[in-house]
């Protein structure tokens, strides 16, 4: 079956023969044939494979050596074929390990802001240096101006003198540094009571605008809407005594809360990003609406079980309903209003993000809107069990139905607590995007000719339609180096490549072009990160690492 085999076979036996012959008898001649033993019988397995893969093919390229016995017992090596050297000697070469040092650290870089801060110099200092201008990380500018880190150190030890001054005047702005903080904070609060005290004369155009679309419109009419539900509904209670009327007056009441933590929560989220929250404010809708939550089942459903309960062990005759009757009539018709304003505007959301209406309000992606959906659905609902209950009462006379209305509309808003809590936390944890954008991402990356291949790919919805995408991308070298290599003169580098004659020209000549291609491979990276963002708006952070 094996042809080639069985000739290695009979080849090896005739070389252990011969080697017995010699003299010293097989111990001897086992002995002789350690040192090529292993790469004969190496050669005669691979003869026998056929050359599919280069890999496989170039080890028949290794010498192979025998043993020619001379006059004197003097053994000498003669090369059995004139093939290519040993591969050895390249791999001790490319396995040598390298000291680093001063050599491999002296062009490390530093920007003007960090020299300045940490080697206490002055930008008229700096001006002296050697100037070198990279790639810049952010997006708004091209590039930006470094210095030698070596450079910034001896010009610091020029202006100080020693590295103990050095340390001394940093420690002294530490110490400034801190004061001027505290006077700052002090001037705030200062600042703070003051405005409170005349009032707040800046105008706050951005905080106010809000409020005239989208969520913020749906949550300042349901404050005026419910605001006044609950003033009316107080009053009948106190005018009829029903447990019912009561329940609906703390729901109201619970709403109108919950609608200004909400409005609250809506104002904080479009503030600036500062260096304590880089990534923005945007998670307050969604703990604004987990407070929501809290509340209803706190205000609204735990006060509607006490009355309730309170109404079944301790029923109490209740006065005309008439009163009661018509409030309720103006409480359905004015949350219908606000019910069909939240609807409109989670429709339209959910238009403009390419999903279901069902789909939208059950992933909670607008969190304020979608408390007043669940409210006044809630308050719709409580106040067709209210009425109902409280018919009952006015037919039969039993006060129970009353309170048994009571209880209904609490359960009702537990139910609805429940939901916004549990939505709420689960977007506060962290929850991804949609599989299909997720796709449509990883297709961009992938489709790229520099990227090889994408792992590890996560797709953070920060709120307010802000996507966070992170992914580790293994690039193909071949095509990165081709992209360097675009831009450079080809008979400058083969003149250079004429000029190497020593280790060191070559190590010179290799860490040159390889800094050169990391740098490109930087490049590649931020034009990535670029596109990502300029195709799909809602990735506002991109971060993508390298495999």
């Amino acid at each position: 079956m094996f042809p080639g085999l069985a000739a290695a076979a009979a080849a090896h036996r005739c070389s252990w023969a011969a080697l017995c012959r010699l003299g010293g008898g097989p111990a001897v001649a086992r002995g002789r044939s350690q040192g090529w033993k292993n790469l004969m019988t190496f050669e005669s397995f691979t003869s026998m494979i056929p050359s599919i893969h280069p890999q496989i093919s170039v080890l028949n390229q290794v010498k192979l050596y025998s043993t020619n016995v001379q006059k004197g017992g003097q053994g000498s090596q003669t090369p059995r074929t004139d093939k290519a050297p040993p591969l050895t000697q390249a791999v001790k070469a490319v396995l040598k390990k390298r000291e680093y040092g001063s050599k491999y650290t002296k062009n490390n870089f530093i920007t003007g802001v960090r020299a300045i801060n940490e080697f206490c110099l002055k930008s008229s200092d700096l001006e002296q240096l050697r100037k070198i201008r990279r790639r810049s990380p952010h997006d708004d500018t091209e590039s930006f101006t470094v210095f030698l880190r070596s450079d910034v150190e001896a010009k610091a030890l020029e202006v100080w003198g020693s590295l103990e001054a050095l340390a001394r005047e940093k420690k002294l702005r530490k110490e400034a540094e801190i004061e001027y903080r505290e006077r700052l904070f002090r001037n705030q609060r200062i600042l703070r009571e003051y405005g409170d005290f005349l009032g707040n004369t800046k105008p706050r155009s951005r905080a106010i605008s809000v409020f005239l679309k989208g969520p913020g419109k749906v949550v300042m009419v349901a404050i005026c809407i419910n605001g006044l539900n609950c003033f009316f509904k107080f009053l009948a209670w106190i005018y009829t005594g029903s447990a019912s009327m009561f329940s609906e007056a703390i729901h109201s009441l619970s709403d109108t809360c919950n609608q200004g933590l909400l409005a609250l929560g809506i104002s904080k989220s479009v503030q600036t990003p500062d260096p304590s929250h880089p990534y923005g404010f945007s998670n307050m809708r969604y703990i604004s609406s987990l407070i929501s939550g809290v509340g209803i089942f706190m205000m609204g459903a735990g006060l509607s079980w006490y009355h309730g309960i309170m109404g079944l062990l301790h029923p109490q005759p209740m006065e005309s309903l008439l009163w009661a009757y018509c409030i309720l009539a103006g409480s359905l018709v004015s949350e219908g209003a606000t019910l069909l304003v939240a609807i409109n505007e989670l429709r339209r959301s959910a238009q403009a993000n390419g999903t279901s209406f069902y789909k939208y309000v059950m992933e909670s992606r607008d969190p304020s809107t979608n408390v007043i959906l669940l409210e006044d659905t809630a308050a719709v609902l409580g106040v067709m069990i209210a009425a109902t209950c409280m018919g009952l009462t006015s037919i039969t006379g039993n006060p129970l139905y009353d309170s048994l209305g009571s209880l209904g509309v609490g359960t009702l808003l537990g139910v609805v607590s429940a939901f916004l809590i549990s939505t709420n936390i689960e977007a506060l944890l962290g929850r991804s995007i949609q599989p299909e954008q997720v796709q449509r991402l990883t297709e961009l990356l992938e489709s790229d000719p520099s990227v090889r291949a994408i792992h590890d790919v996560k797709a953070t919805d920060l709120g307010l339609g802000k996507v966070r995408f992170k992914a580790e991308v293994d690039f193909d070298g071949r095509v990165v180096t081709r992209s360097y290599l675009e831009k450079q003169d080809f008979d400058q580098m083969m003149q250079e490549i004429e000029e190497v004659k020593t280790p060191e020209q070559l190590e010179a000549f290799m860490l040159k072009h390889g800094e050169n291609i990391i740098d490109t491979l930087g490049a590649e990276v931020d034009r990535l990160e670029k596109e990502l963002k300029k195709r799909n708006p809602e990735v506002r952070h991109v971060d993508l690492e390298i495999l």
